[in-house]
């Protein structure tokens, strides 16, 4: 094998335009010319560090091996000459923030007692764009609001004087027995909360015995996160991917390939984001103004601040198909032998139509009230299902994401006819503490869980059922049919002007 090519800081450095790109990441010298203008991110943060070492910010947010997975060999030319290396090289770029101390130091993981505590530490810990980032909702915060107040409409009608000594809080999703019946979330670059991401969540759920979704805009490659697991005794893998169709088909079906070959035989196709809503919290914390010392390769730099903010939901999500439809699905299933998902799924009409395309499940979610505001909290579409289709409840899994702070909450939607629950916020504020936090997440929520089925009177989710809660204070919001109950559509003949 040829020795690499040595390249001096002065010659790396004259590679700095959009056209003629080169960055250096943990010494090797890359030409990203032909990439950067496909960068999910887009292209400004590499413009940022064009002729630049770009190895600190890189390596706060991907996975070390991303760029040989991404790139071909002929774009790596050579190494960095260390030999030679001044002071204003080392310095980082003018447009990046100087890193600043917290205020608030994370207290101990034992002195915290509910998801509200994960997610007030969060708040007051995390850098202010992560922050930001994972907290912000669409709009006026509605829908956000509602996912979780509708759980606090649903009152429990509990049985007393049962034998409730020992309670079992197992259950099956996709077939696979999961300790119980929550998952977590896909969510987009948990690196930003924790330097190992979404690898610290895979092993703190794989230990607790419950089921992760690997979002498509993970921080590290599925198969970096797949091998960061124990090996399973011939069992399913504790892993579902998350798939975002890219403009690129191609793209999705290699992605697609890799996927099938780590053993992974579920995917949740989310179908509720064509494109992100408005989430000004999120806009509004501009990249360049922040001095919190935000990683600067999330892919939010200075010349992506554009009129409407510094969005990283709106930027991060440039890649997506907005064309995706109904006529697509035949394409998923030729390019994907394994279960089917749809996550998003917000009406009655939309479940009967993914029991009649054979799908295996749906998630009923509005994306964490992130998309489109005043979208029905999540735990009414599932009323909206036993009312207008509930015929779907035989004939795929159905899960509900959305609003789920408390073990009370998990039961609810149990009785109410769900499969299983998913989590994700809660989730990345417990990656706060790494690992242990997830952890410390899942017992807590499974010691909320146990408490509230021995209360209201069961010791198996078997044995739960919709006469144990009192949805009265919601029902006359759930639709009665697929069209408004009195307003009529009318097409008026438009008048010329005279």
């Amino acid at each position: 094998m040829a020795e690499a090519k040595l390249f001096s800081t002065q010659q790396i450095a004259e590679h700095n335009t959009a056209k003629d790109l080169w960055i250096v990441v943990d010494g090797q010298v890359w030409d990203l010319a032909e990439f950067a203008p496909a960068h999910p991110g887009g292209i400004g943060i590499i413009l940022q560090y064009a002729g630049r070492d770009a190895s600190q910010p890189y390596n706060e947010v991907h996975a070390p091996s991303l760029l040989t997975k991404t790139l071909t060999s002929s774009k790596l030319v050579g190494t960095l000459d260390t030999s030679a290396i001044s002071d204003s090289w080392a310095k980082p770029p003018p447009q990046q923030n100087p890193q600043v101390q917290l205020k608030n130091e994370k207290p101990p993981l034992f002195t915290l007692l509910s998801t509200h505590d994960f997610e007030s530490v969060a708040e007051k810990t995390l850098a202010p764009k992560t922050w930001a980032f994972y907290s912000s909702a669409a709009t006026d915060l509605v829908t956000h609001r509602a996912n979780q107040s509708f759980f606090d409409r649903i009152w429990f009608r509990p049985r007393v004087l049962r034998n409730i000594r020992t309670r079992d809080t197992r259950a099956r999703i996709m077939g696979q027995e999961v300790e119980l019946p929550i998952m977590c979330s896909p969510a987009a670059m948990a690196k930003l909360v924790h330097p190992d991401g979404e690898k610290a969540i895979a092993r703190g759920c794989q230990s607790k015995g419950i089921i992760q979704c690997v979002s498509t805009n993970a921080s590290f490659p599925i198969d970096d996160i797949a091998s960061t697991l124990s090996p399973s005794q011939n069992g399913p893998s504790p892993l579902i991917f998350q798939l975002y169709v890219s403009k690129t088909r191609s793209a999705s079906e290699a992605l697609l390939r890799q996927v099938w070959s780590l053993g992974i035989r579920t995917v949740f196709l989310t179908v509720d984001s064509p494109l992100a809503g408005k989430r000004e919290a999120d806009e509004r914390v501009r990249m360049d103004d922040d001095q919190q010392g935000i990683p600067m390769m999330t892919g939010v730099g200075k010349p992506l601040n554009d009129k409407r903010g510094g969005g990283l939901g709106r930027i991060t999500g440039s890649f997506i198909d907005e064309g995706l439809d109904w006529s697509d699905l035949p394409w998923l299933k030729k390019h994907w032998k394994g279960r089917i998902v749809l996550k998003g799924i917000m009406c009655a009409q939309d479940a009967t139509r993914a029991a009649e395309e054979g799908l295996d499940g749906i998630v009923l979610s509005n994306h964490g009230g992130r998309n489109l505001d005043t979208s029905p909290p999540a735990i009414l579409i599932l009323l909206d299902l036993h009312r207008n289709a509930p015929h779907v409840f035989d004939k795929l899994e159905v899960y509900v994401d959305g609003g789920i702070r408390r073990g009370t909450d998990i039961l609810k939607a149990i009785c109410l006819g769900a499969t299983a629950v998913s989590l994700g916020r809660p989730f990345l504020y417990s990656l706060n503490y790494g690992t242990e936090g997830v952890e410390y997440l899942i017992d807590m929520l499974k010691d909320e869980l146990s408490v509230a089925m021995a209360l209201v009177g069961i010791t198996s989710l078997d044995e739960a059922h919709p006469g144990l809660v009192n949805t009265n204070d919601v029902d006359y919001l759930v639709p009665t049919m697929e069209g408004h109950p009195y307003a009529r559509k009318r097409t008026r003949p438009l008048k010329a002007r005279m």
